[in-house]
């Protein structure tokens, strides 16, 4: 029986989503099936006609797999439940999300994104009764049940080339460099890119710091001769006295950054080293994928359009053990990943002689 799917890229950009769709259209089409890829997110199915295009095989034969972003476009704005209107007015405009499903006449949808987006549009599809299978992206790394997500590797791929980047100039100049990572509440990119780059200090919103203990080190270092200190921040870190650091948008949104700064200046007032701050941000999503995600995005598409084959909605395919698997997206939404202070990579950090800034 030939069925007609639907595929949607929902939240935050990021390295591999191109992969995944590709996937997607390939082993569908060995199905016999038809794919239509939902523009812009759930913004797409507000839209009347709702916004689509079909997605063939062919459309991904040059270099759509290397490309960064999604071709189907997203969005991370507005909850669909209490959706700002233009005069400020709060709407729930779920169910025209759900008409919109119904227009496209699709038997089922893979929905790529993360926690936050899971739990939207799992909420649309108990709601409105469709069919559902998840597939995980975020460079945070921070969706439960899966060891990786989607983008990811390229994130810290990114920050680790900044690392390196950055080490000649803070030789040069006799400076302590402070990168800022994203990673949102978890610390993952920071800790996993701190290690690979050969980071003196990393900090981390699951740690908590003092400006002493870091000062210390950055002392240390010095005193053994090296001229240049690498300092990695997570932009959810928060100040001594315990407020994050944010940036208002001409959107409204307001979102993690700047915290590099203070870090840097503290990190002056009690050592007197010239300091320098870099702040990554986008340039974490936009990359060309790494070939680890281009092969987890390649081996989750087809999981996920087998679930569908196998009649099992409702689940989110997740990485276990070198093995694709599937899971109930209630249960990834809910069991948070942030950095296990007890875990491997942090007792790596440690024995490296990383400071975390707690001891």
């Amino acid at each position: 029986m030939t069925k007609r799917i639907g595929i949607l890229t929902s939240g935050g950009d990021c390295a591999g989503l191109n992969a995944a769709i590709r996937a997607v259209v390939h082993r569908a089409d060995l199905l016999g099936w038809e794919v239509v890829g939902i523009l812009d997110g759930t913004a797409g199915l507000l839209e009347r006609p709702p916004q689509h295009r079909i997605l063939k095989p062919d459309m991904f034969d040059n270099n759509v797999m290397r490309m960064g972003g999604t071709i189907l476009g997203t969005t991370n704005k507005g909850d669909p439940f209490a959706y700002v209107m233009p005069d400020g007015s709060i709407k729930d405009r779920s169910q025209e999300i759900i008409d919109g499903f119904r227009q496209l006449g699709l038997d089922s949808v893979i929905g790529i994104g993360g926690d936050g987006s899971f739990a939207i549009l799992r909420k649309l599809a108990m709601q409105g009764g469709i069919r559902m299978v998840g597939i995980p992206k975020t460079i945070d790394n921070d969706i439960g049940e899966t060891e990786t997500s989607i983008g990811f590797d390229t994130a810290v791929a990114v920050a680790t080339e900044a690392l390196d980047r950055l080490q000649p100039t803070a030789a040069s100049h006799d400076r302590v460099m402070v990168l800022e990572v994203m990673g949102r509440d978890a610390g993952h990119i920071a800790l996993t890119a701190g290690i690979a780059g050969g980071a003196d200090v990393i900090l981390i919103p699951e740690i908590p710091y003092q400006i002493d203990i870091v000062a210390k080190k950055i002392a240390r270092v010095k005193e053994g001769g090296r001229n240049f200190a690498l300092v990695v921040v997570s932009e959810a870190v928060k100040t001594l006295d315990g407020d994050a650091s944010q940036f208002s948008f001409s959107d409204g949104q307001r979102r993690y950054g700047g915290i590099a700064h203070y870090i840097g200046d503290q990190i002056f007032r009690a050592t007197g080293s010239e300091t320098r701050v870099t702040i990554l941000g986008h340039v974490q999503r936009g990359s060309s994928p790494t070939y680890n995600d281009r092969l987890l995005a390649s081996a989750f598409g087809v999981r996920a359009v087998d679930l569908i084959a196998e009649g099992k909605f409702d689940r989110m395919v997740a990485w276990k053990n070198r093995e694709v698997v599937d899971v109930p997206i209630e249960a990834a939404i809910a069991a948070y990943q942030a950095v296990d202070t007890n875990s491997s990579l942090v007792h790596t950090a440690r024995a490296l002689g990383v400071c975390l800034g707690d001891k």
